[in-house]
């Protein structure tokens, strides 16, 4: 009896720890010249949602740029590289000696504002270990949607919407191109705009902002209750 109490005593404040984080997510903060963006990491891709936030609490995304910026596409960053780069240097193949292994959801699509990892063309579709890009994408009618999926049959890549994600590529936009070739484990709750006036940036032939667009990223565990009700995130 003793010894049960004794390892109760020792387990107590973890199980209560687990039950917190449950209750809790991490709420990442992306700040940037134009404004702060508040993002969430999805639960279904727990390689990617793990790496995120290991490098944000190293604060290894600190300084960096958005080093790739394409109105109507999406905005890039995460090159290590970056952080000293002098004007109009090529940017684009650091990494920080890691790949994660691909972890695509079809529920987990490219609408506006998702958080996707960049990655090479390796065949596994494993991501970089810290390059990422946030989708701004455009609206896209019925019939450009089918050919997607006509396209994705001829490259081997499932790529089938539901009407609900079809309703959101009509209305709210993204890039629907890239499902199925690309990990996505997060999503913008609040800033959008911002994505915006980041991806309208003048840029030279590579498209690196003439202008460096520099970042901070920190985060914190944060009540699901207060994201709902302050970002309006249903989990």
């Amino acid at each position: 009896m003793k010894k049960t109490v004794l390892l109760l005593f020792f387990l107590l404040p973890f199980l209560v720890s687990a039950q917190n984080r449950k209750k809790k997510d991490f709420l990442v903060t992306l700040t940037t010249k134009y404004g702060p963006m508040r993002l969430v990491l999805y639960d279904q891709t727990p390689k990617h949602k793990e790496n995120f936030i290991r490098l944000t609490n190293e604060r290894f995304y600190d300084s960096l740029l958005f080093h790739r910026v394409i109105q109507g596409f999406m905005i890039q960053g995460g090159d290590p590289g970056s952080r000293m780069a002098q004007p109009g240097q090529l940017l684009g193949d650091g990494e920080n000696g890691y790949k994660v292994p691909a972890e695509i959801v079809p529920e987990l699509f490219h609408k506006k504002g998702t958080l996707a990892a960049a990655r090479d063309n390796n065949p596994e579709k494993a991501s970089s270990g810290c390059q990422f890009y946030i989708v701004q994408g455009r609206t896209w009618t019925d019939d450009e949607l089918q050919q997607q999926i006509e396209r994705g049959r001829t490259r081997s890549v499932s790529r089938v919407f539901t009407d609900a994600q079809k309703q959101t590529y009509k209305t709210l936009g993204g890039t629907p191109h890239l499902d199925g070739t690309y990990t996505v484990f997060g999503e913008v709750v609040d800033g959008l705009a911002v994505v915006d006036s980041i991806a309208k940036q003048p840029g030279n032939s590579v498209n690196r902002p003439l202008q460096d667009i520099r970042m901070g990223v920190s985060g914190k565990w944060v009540k699901k209750k207060k994201i709902t009700k302050r970002y309006g995130y249903k989990f």
